[in-house]
């Protein structure tokens, strides 16, 4: 997506059997018909491409080319702009919490008001509207490189600007996410949204690593000019690219119904806790690299940017490895999730070690591949489980997980580490997803059956949910 809900998109668009509808490769919750196609078109009628089962092949239809390179400059940009801020508010304050409150500010606003930015874009153009948001965003970024030259940047400047940015962003989600499988034929959707998980991830993986150069040789301030002018960019691109446009649907979605449907079905609430884990052990490497990188006595200027970069990098291999088939029944499918997830703990475990400034980078970039696959396997699964008439409202639930859970962790992880320690707050951040790992492959299955029993008891007598 955004989007790290659009990071799991990469494997799981090539996962194998189960009902996945054609809206399956993006967050459904958000799905407007401002962006729909006109007409569906079958996917036994497309052409088949022999021999080219990557999705790069999507880059040769010129809409959905011309999207690319806007979205990966945007990308670039926006991962910039976080590098840099990270950067700034930990050069102010020498303070690992006030790095987790400008990233829980700029996360925030997707939270709060995600369901009503979905239904406000689904009233209006939502073209014209995300050109807006992404007008906003240059204005704000654009500001904030004026403070920073300026020499007037302040810890509460910087906080108020991601907030913008954040609440830009909130709005732009839903309408960015929707609008991709319209500009490919039906057959290609999936595809297309790989291609958009690999933009954010690319951005991810390469900015870091660009800021810290920025930031060496002109200044930090030129991070937020850049990222200004990408806004620009993205902006000039979607007055160029221009979407199919679909009547409006007769009745909107709601999220609140995939929470009675999650309830009654544990392995969902599972998964959805998988994925809310993922995001909660990632953090340490945006939050806690600086601080990290000073007690290990490296420069806190470059070695956080390295720690964010390697992230993204194992996120972008673990999108680029061979696609496995999903098991065949929920147990296995979800024990597999499970592994992914004991893995990317551990990794997180051994990155605030801090054994050293490599050892860290490479356990980051672990860390990366194995939250790739470990929200793959979840999607997927979900997007099973759920069928084709609850797909979208259990998969507005995913996107909640997801981002709901990012600015507590934010916020969790800064106050902990400078509360008792970089350790320890790296450990009690990785605590949830070794519990549910360890508890998903370690409990007997009498054990599970009986929770599961009891679950369904308790809601027997509640009227069951018919799709709408």
């Amino acid at each position: 997506m955004s989007l790290d809900a659009l990071v799991a998109t990469e494997v799981a668009d090539h996962a194998g059997p189960g009902p996945v509808p054609p809206s399956a490769g993006r967050p459904p919750a958000f799905e407007l018909a401002a962006f729909r196609p006109v007409a569906s078109r079958s996917v036994a009628s497309q052409p088949v491409r022999p021999g080219r089962t990557a999705s790069w092949h999507v880059l040769s239809q010129a809409r959905f080319r011309g999207y690319f390179i806007g979205s990966l400059i945007s990308n670039l940009g926006t991962w910039l702009q976080n590098t840099a801020q990270m950067l700034l508010a930990y050069q102010l304050t020498h303070s690992a919490l006030a790095v987790g409150a400008v990233t829980c500010a700029q996360f925030s606003g997707a939270v709060l008001l995600a369901p009503w930015a979905a239904t406000l874009a689904d009233r209006l153009n939502g073209r014209r509207l995300l050109i807006g948001t992404q007008l906003l965003s240059a204005a704000i970024a654009g500001a904030l490189a004026v403070l920073t030259f300026g020499g007037v940047l302040t810890e509460r400047a910087l906080i108020f600007g991601a907030l913008g940015l954040g609440l830009a962003f909130a709005f732009a989600l839903p309408l960015q996410t929707s609008m991709v499988p319209t500009l490919v034929p039906e057959a290609d959707t999936k595809a297309a949204m790989a291609m958009n998980s690999v933009s954010y991830n690319a951005g991810r993986a390469v900015a870091p690593v660009l800021c810290v150069l920025v930031g060496t040789v002109v200044g930090l301030g030129w991070a937020f000019t850049l990222n200004a002018a990408s806004f620009v960019v993205f902006a000039a691109t979607l007055l160029v690219v221009r979407p199919d446009r679909a009547e409006r649907p007769a009745q909107r979605q709601r999220a609140v119904s995939g929470i009675r449907i999650a309830v009654r079905r544990p392995r969902i609430m599972l998964l959805l806790a998988m994925v809310a884990a993922v995001t909660l052990v990632e953090d340490p490497v945006l939050v806690l690299g600086p601080s990290l990188a000073r007690q290990m006595h490296m420069l806190a200027s470059v070695w956080p940017g390295y720690f964010l970069s390697a992230l993204g990098v194992g996120t972008v291999l673990g999108a680029c490895l061979p696609a496995r088939r999903l098991a065949s029944s929920e147990r296995a499918a979800s024990e597999r999730a499970a592994w992914s997830l004991l893995m990317l703990a551990l990794c997180m475990i051994v990155f605030v070690w801090g054994f050293s400034a490599w050892v860290s980078a490479a356990a980051a970039a672990g860390a990366g591949v194995a939250g790739l696959l470990t929200g793959s396997a979840a999607q997927s699964l979900l997007l099973r489980i759920a069928g084709p008439g609850m797909a979208v409202k259990v998969m507005a639930l995913w996107a909640i997980a997801w981002a709901g859970s990012k600015p507590i962790a934010s916020l969790t992880d800064g106050w902990l580490a400078s509360t008792v320690g970089i350790r320890p707050a790296g450990i009690m951040l990785a605590a949830p997803a070794l519990t549910i790992a360890l508890l998903e492959l370690l409990l007997p299955s009498p054990i599970k059956a009986r929770l599961k029993e009891q679950l369904r008891m308790h809601t027997r007598t509640r009227p069951a949910i018919q799709p709408q």
